[in-house]
């Protein structure tokens, strides 16, 4: 019979497009399964995810009853309660979230909204317990759940305490972060690690139990998916892989930004009291609460679409006897691997793994193999985030820093172009272009923090692009394609969206950062090379930054802007980003040349750009009474140019800290809304003022850890009501590092 156990939770997007000028890109991507309404009135509310469980789901009552209990208890965040929690979030497509505080009774979902299941379930003396997803088994009286004691959320792991009966339980979902080592950080795989001990002084025989749903293979589930069970050994593990992908898949296609083809992954180490088995969900959960173990079958009705008994990927370990001690963790991984990963101009590029591993199955033994590693890997880098962002920004920064680091990587991609790394990156939720250059500037200070030469392998691919193929503007453009993963571009020099101030500085910026924390030598060698195009977008910049004409820009939300002051400041920038890569590549004339015509244009600027009160500087120069965030300042002092005169900035912090509400300061004197990533921009160029310095922290970690939305960390929301106004999960929260790299 068949049954929906994961009926929709959220309202369908709402079509108005109207509010704020949204022009092509809108509050969040039409036409998906966001389940995030457009306006304020439609966004989820706080309690949707609980609120939908009792439709999970309808059972077979031919199986012995199991469904959870309705009793939650708040547990303790530390060091802030996530709007969503990140699980399993490693790539664009390899991407789970918990939208809600409680592990137990709350379906994982995709960051758009959509299921993507995993069950949990822990048998202690006998009885089983619920400890993660909301399951249902039929006939029986309210399924027992684990109580959620704590969650912790630290830059690469989310761990979840829970207890009952005596058996405290740890779950832990961990998605490394490997700067600077491309062979791990290409893996697209996560792992989940289970392990238990005992809090009352007795002994208590323990097993548990993890699968996930054929979900994570689709967004639609009634497509038809297929499967089957391998084994491999090496890198010193015997691996029990469970694989599945759709029947017909459709190469380089999305589908409510889900890949269409690929192949989900979840293995687990073949050892003594470990079992396993592919079946219907209510038939493989009821096995294991029956009996204990999984029968390792294959169910052979296949394929078929995945809401046709949704079939699950189960694994089922027995800890044996817990007491004191903590259990050695029962270690499961789950990956989503593509070949080819990307369409580059007509050129399917491979993933990055295939150059170092001969098959997938020996790249999982060899990520299994290597957990321990990773856990001390990741714990450095997780101790050296915190200790760096407690010493900028306090406490609460550093819980921002934490929560953003993955969300931020798993907008990139790694693949391999002639034997050379390049990384791609998915403008998440807005448009879904390729490798947007004004999505990936707001990302680029994690990457100048964490590990540079990743942002210069973000910045390759669009500088081969313009140089090599034809692209025939003066200007930079605007991505490299309008629908990840196919960077099909743009060479007929129609269906872009230009923001020819934009873009060519943000390039200018990108570049000279970047070049600053190379070698000496890779400086030269990289300025010389692509000298002539960035010298074009810097002359670019010459006859058009100082005043801006109409033109569009990043917060494109708010529409085409004329001599908007703050788009041309980004463009005076850029203009003393050239003289620094003109210095690079030893063209000291044209160094001198560009840093001279910025100090002159930075002069007018501020005249131009100062109200007629003194007291603030204006949204446009046309534009007495208005005023904007001058986030754009942060290059500046990334850059050390010194261009902003210090007075300027001083009159500036002045000024936001009047205008300030509770989550932070409006993006400008049209809205309250503004953008989290600009908050903590504008804080690192105030970072000398303190005072407007911790206000922006502090308002943008009081909406994370207080806003209804629980959704992948948003960008845009109000600073007032606290509610999310558009996008989530995008990779721009990579600037909540800014404070880390000034």
């Amino acid at each position: 019979m068949a049954h929906d156990p994961h009926a929709p939770s959220q309202p369908s997007p709402s079509t108005n497009t109207s509010a704020g000028g949204l022009g092509r890109r809108r509050f969040l991507q039409l036409g998906t399964a966001t389940g995030v309404g457009l306006a304020a009135s439609t966004l989820i509310p706080a309690d949707v995810a609980s609120a939908a469980e009792p439709n999970h789901p309808t059972v077979d009552p031919n199986h012995p009853v199991c469904s959870p209990s309705r009793t939650a208890v708040t547990p303790v965040f530390d060091p802030v309660r996530p709007p969503a929690i990140p699980l399993v979030v490693r790539s664009p497509y390899l991407s789970t979230w918990l939208p809600a505080d409680n592990l137990p009774g709350t379906w994982p979902t995709f960051w758009t909204g959509r299921i993507t299941a995993m069950a949990g379930l822990a048998t202690i003396d006998g009885t089983s317990f619920l400890f993660l997803g909301a399951p249902g088994l039929p006939n029986a009286n309210p399924f027992p759940t684990m109580r959620q004691l704590s969650v912790t959320t630290i830059a690469t792991k989310s761990e979840f305490v829970l207890e009952q009966a005596g058996v405290e339980l740890t779950v832990s979902f961990l998605s490394p972060v490997e700067p600077g080592d491309l062979k791990r950080q290409s893996q697209p795989l996560s792992y989940i690690a289970i392990s238990a001990r005992g809090i009352d002084g007795k002994r208590h025989k323990v097993s548990v139990y993890f699968d996930i749903s054929g979900e994570w293979a689709a967004a639609d589930s009634g497509r038809s998916i297929t499967w089957d069970e391998q084994r491999y050994s090496g890198s010193g593990t015997n691996l029990i892989s469970l694989t599945y992908a759709q029947s017909a898949p459709r190469v380089l296609a999305e589908d409510a930004d889900t890949a269409e083809w690929g192949t989900v992954v979840v293995s687990s180490e073949d050892r003594s009291g470990l079992s396993w088995q592919i079946g219907a969900d209510t038939d493989v959960r009821s096995q294991f609460v029956g009996k204990g173990a999984l029968l390792d079958t294959v169910d052979q009705r296949k394929p078929r679409p995945i809401n046709d008994h949704y079939p699950v990927f189960g694994f089922a370990l027995d800890l044996g006897s817990v007491r004191h001690s903590r259990s050695a963790p029962f270690l499961v991984s789950i990956g989503h691997l593509r070949e080819p990963a990307i369409n580059y101009l007509g050129e399917q590029l491979p993933p990055l793994w295939k150059s170092y591993y001969p098959t997938w199955q020996a790249m999982v033994a060899a990520f299994h193999a290597d957990f321990p590693a990773a856990v001390q890997r990741t714990g450095r880098l997780d101790q050296k985030i915190h200790r760096d962002a407690t010493r900028a920004g306090g406490a609460d920064y550093a819980a921002l820093c934490a929560l953003s680091l993955r969300q931020a990587y798993a907008g990139t991609e790694l693949v391999s172009r002639n034997g050379r790394p390049w990384a791609f990156l998915k403008e998440i939720s807005s448009d879904g272009n390729v490798s947007t250059i004004d999505v990936t500037y707001p990302c680029m200070p994690v990457f100048l923090y964490a590990d540079p030469a990743y942002l210069g392998m973000i910045l390759a691919p669009t500088l081969d692009y313009v140089e090599n193929h034809g692209y025939p503007k003066t200007f930079a453009p605007h991505d490299l394609g309008s629908n990840y993963p196919n960077a099909t571009g743009h060479l007929n020099g129609t269906g872009e969206e230009d923001m020819p101030v934009e873009e060519s500085a943000n390039m200018l910026i990108m570049t000279a950062a970047y070049l600053a924390r190379m070698p000496a030598a890779s400086q030269a060698a990289f300025a010389t090379a692509h000298y002539p195009i960035l010298k074009q977008w810097a002359e670019y910049l010459v006859d058009n930054a100082l005043d801006p004409n109409l033109q569009n820009q990043t917060d494109d939300f708010t529409g085409f802007i004329a001599h908007s002051v703050n788009l041309a400041l980004k463009g005076i920038i850029g203009v003393g980003a050239m003289s620094q890569i003109a210095m690079m590549a030893g063209n000291k004339a044209d160094s001198a040349g560009y840093l001279a015509t910025a100090r002159s244009y930075i002069s007018q600027w501020r005249q131009k750009a100062t109200d007629a009160a003194g007291d603030h500087l204006k949204l446009a120069y046309d534009q007495d009474g208005t005023w904007s965030l001058k986030y754009n300042g942060y290059a500046d002092r990334l850059l050390g140019l010194h261009l902003i005169p210090a007075s300027v900035a001083a009159v500036e912090a002045r000024w936001y800290l009047s205008r300030a509400s509770t989550y932070g300061v409006p993006l400008d004197i049209r809205h309250q809304y503004t953008k989290a990533d600009w908050e903590l921009w504008t804080a690192a160029w105030l970072k000398d003022h303190a005072e407007i310095r911790d206000v922006l922290v502090a308002g943008v970690y009081a909406f994370a850890n207080t806003s209804a939305q629980r959704v992948p960390m948003t960008d845009w929301y109000d600073t007032v009501t606290d509610r999310q106004v558009g996008f989530q999960a995008r990779p721009v929260v990579g600037g909540f590092f800014a404070l880390l790299t000034v």
